[in-house]
């Protein structure tokens, strides 16, 4: 594994998250209901459904085309579980498409359609509280898809909705490296062979996911140009 450091480059892109205009270009598979409190977006599922209906579960897409070697950073606060948090990026159409290209098959919000559907993506569960054996054992989890692959955990240091309180998150996505950290603690990194589990992926769509009934609040997403500061083999 190589020790690389990056820094922030060029902001690419800048939403405070704090209004319904927002929101305006953001693109909803499955039911979401969105509000907005003291300048935070808060997210949780549209349908009252029970905690173990899969069709409660949801996915928030940013619009815009991100490039690769690119550092994600948003604010996180989760308000009620159990539930799951996850973030997808570099995300496009199997084939390269776009990932919102009418000919890709409609998207609803299961999971399966993400990680074994018709898309390529990166996606990083970061608050695990869904089922009884993630909250006897907390961890985030990074997969790769197209397929179920988990390619790296870590432990996940955030506690409980009783005990949270705001948390900087930030994912670094620079070619073959993924790194994810929580207040500047490093999480897990990843370096991708492009073999076992398909080529590097580059650009691509970032989208927010959570499962029901989870209820969680985001504000300040920003995306700047990841600068390799330091490479050590």
């Amino acid at each position: 594994m190589r020790n690389n450091r990056f820094k922030k480059g060029e902001c690419i892109y800048a939403n405070p998250l704090a209004t319904p205009d927002d929101l305006k270009d953001f693109i909803s598979e499955g039911e979401v209901k969105t509000t907005f409190e003291n300048g935070w977006l808060i997210l949780e599922n549209g349908l009252e459904a029970e905690a173990t209906d899969d069709k409660g579960h949801w996915v928030l897409w940013c619009p815009t085309e991100m490039p690769d070697e690119i550092i994600i950073e948003w604010e996180f606060s989760p308000l009620r579980e159990p539930g799951l948090c996850m973030i997808f990026f570099a995300a496009t159409g199997k084939n390269g498409e776009d990932l919102f290209d009418p000919t890709l098959p409609k998207r609803t919000g299961l999971y399966p359609q993400y990680h074994s559907g018709e898309i390529n993506a990166l996606h990083l569960s970061y608050f695990r509280r869904k089922w009884e054996e993630e909250r006897q054992f907390c961890t985030c989890n990074l997969r790769k898809s197209h397929g179920f692959h988990l390619v790296a955990m870590g432990a996940d240091p955030i506690p409980t909705v009783r005990d949270a309180k705001t948390y900087q998150m930030q994912i670094v996505k620079h070619q073959d490296m993924v790194q994810f950290s929580i207040n500047d603690l490093t999480v897990l990194e990843w370096q991708d062979p492009g073999t076992a589990y398909g080529p590097i992926l580059g650009k691509g769509k970032i989208g927010f996911r959570q499962m029901a009934p989870m209820k969680g609040s985001y504000r300040n997403l920003t995306v700047h140009q990841a600068v390799l500061e330091r490479e050590e083999k």
